[in-house]
């Protein structure tokens, strides 16, 4: 592991996604989520996995303070791939913390592919939904908003 709780093998995975996006090639529900650098203003892209929950879009930041949640907190907004199709997005912060419990109850069932990543991070020992909204406290979460579904 890393020094933010990150596998080692983590950059070189996402890489490899964003390679295989720009090609076209879908791997499950991963999108690329690209939002300027809060820095840099570079664009800066990262494999996400949304979910729907009542006709709303979130994505969840298992580390709330990594880089890319960082970066869509001063940005607000990105570009959001799912293979060559591209739709320009919104994002905002979710505050309410039942709207974070009921979207991290959804998660392993969403997102299934996600669970092992949120159980290497240490915020769950297993893929049930009570465990996951338990972590909602410890997790960012972004509702998605405007610009249509790449997918």
């Amino acid at each position: 592991m890393s020094t933010l709780g990150l596998p080692a093998w983590l950059p070189f995975a996402n890489r490899v996604v964003r390679g295989l996006n720009r090609l076209g090639l879908r791997l499950g529900t991963i999108h690329v989520l690209t939002v300027a650098g809060r820095r840099s203003g570079v664009p800066r892209p990262t494999p996400v996995s949304p979910l729907t929950l009542s006709g709303h879009r979130y994505v969840v930041a298992g580390l709330p303070e990594g880089d890319w949640a960082r970066n869509v907190r001063a940005a607000g907004r990105g570009e959001l791939s799912a293979g060559r199709r591209s739709v320009p997005v919104t994002l905002h912060e979710v505050q309410d913390p039942q709207v974070k419990q009921r979207v991290m109850r959804a998660f392993p069932k969403e997102v299934p592919g996600g669970v092992p990543f949120f159980v290497k991070l240490g915020l769950v020992g297993r893929g049930d939904p009570e465990e996951f909204a338990a972590a909602a406290d410890r997790v960012a979460v972004f509702e998605i908003a405007g610009g249509g579904r790449p997918d």
